[in-house]
């Protein structure tokens, strides 16, 4: 093989390498979610241990459903409580994964416990969903 063909060829293997890596990153994005309800005030603190860092509670299905850097906030707005969730969905079926998450027996359960101590939104029946607006890498 001449020195040109082996170069051409290293070429092509490096150009078809560069095109699979730029494939797979873009069926991997990274979406972002944000999300709002209120909780009620009395409920604050059993919402907290249900959420605590040793309750394993749902963690492995959301990882396993492509849910990462799942975060919930607490504040208080105007005499109101709120929750703000985050979190970063990595995976290529956002609707079928949230489908099979909604069928998982413990995520079930886990719902029966938490929603009660929540107040959704006028007009919603769980968390709100937020439109990302702005973020820095």
């Amino acid at each position: 093989m001449t020195y040109k063909k082996t170069v051409q060829k290293s070429i092509s293997i490096v150009a078809v390498l560069l095109l699979t890596s730029l494939v797979g990153c873009s069926r991997n994005r990274v979406r972002r979610f944000g999300m709002v309800v209120g909780i009620k005030p009395e409920k604050i603190e059993t919402y907290k241990e249900l959420h605590a860092d040793d309750n394993a509670g749902v963690r492995d299905l959301l990882s396993k459903y492509n849910m990462h850097n799942f975060s919930i906030f607490l504040t208080e707005i105007e005499g109101k409580w709120y929750e703000f969730g985050y979190y970063e969905y990595t995976g290529n079926d956002y609707e079928g994964d949230m489908n099979k998450l909604a069928e998982e027996p413990r995520n079930i359960e886990w719902l029966k416990v938490c929603d009660p101590l929540q107040i959704p939104l006028k007009g919603e029946k769980s968390w709100k969903m937020m439109e990302q607006v702005y973020y820095n890498k």
